[in-house]
């Protein structure tokens, strides 16, 4: 399941993008202009749709002021085919467009082909199980409060957290996280978890489940 926002000024539009993903299973938040976006959540989103034709704030605009907060793929939705209008949209940060009238299968095909190969380096923040990891100052938060984690508790959390759902054993995580040319035990692994459990759960979160037999996974 993939977070989607949608922002279009036509309630028809927005109402044929939610039912069609929401179908496929993804979670869509729509808003009818750029000023209705809530700016500060913008990190949750995997993808956005967005109009380039909207009163006050258009889309390209829009873009342009949002691209250096966000990560995930933005696909633009424009009635218009000239060349100049798309180039413009796309020098402006967006990944790609959808030309209006869309059919539901167009939709959701381009929608999932850029969620596949969504593979853009996170320079900025997400959130992910409550918590949000600042992957540029390399700290996590939960509840608006700072998880005071060491380097190697903040390198294990953000690897597992981006990975989330996904289980890895002890070795697996002290080669992916550290390199076996660190100078370290994969046994430290087990203590490195043990301490970020205990400082997550005096925030009522406990996120790394034991997997027996396995390893750990993020929740």
């Amino acid at each position: 399941m993939a977070r989607i926002l949608a922002v279009d000024d036509e309630p028809a539009i927005l109402t044929l993008i939610r039912r069609a993903l929401e179908k496929e299973g993804h979670s869509v938040t729509i808003c009818q202009s750029a000023d209705e976006v809530k700016t500060e959540y913008l990190t949750q989103y995997d993808l956005i749709l967005l109009d380039i034709m909207m009163p006050d704030r258009d889309g390209v605009t829009f873009c342009r002021q949002i691209r250096s907060q966000v990560d995930c793929p933005i696909l633009f939705l424009t009635a218009k085919t000239e060349e100049s209008s798309i180039m413009l949209g796309l020098g402006s940060g967006g990944d790609d467009y959808i030309t209006k009238p869309f059919g539901i299968g167009e939709l959701r095909a381009r929608v999932q082909a850029h969620l596949r190969r969504e593979k853009r380096e996170k320079k900025h923040s997400v959130l992910i199980s409550d918590v949000r990891f600042d992957l540029s100052g390399k700290s996590a938060e939960a509840g608006g409060n700072l998880i005071p984690l060491t380097k190697s508790e903040y390198e294990i959390s953000e690897f597992l957290a981006i990975n989330h759902g996904q289980v890895f054993s002890k070795e697996q995580i002290f080669e992916r996280v550290f390199g076996f040319d660190r100078e370290s035990d994969i046994s430290a692994i087990t203590e490195h978890v043990k301490n970020i459990r205990a400082k997550f759960a005096k925030q009522g979160i406990n996120p790394i489940e034991t997997v027996w037999g396995i390893g750990y996974k993020w929740k």
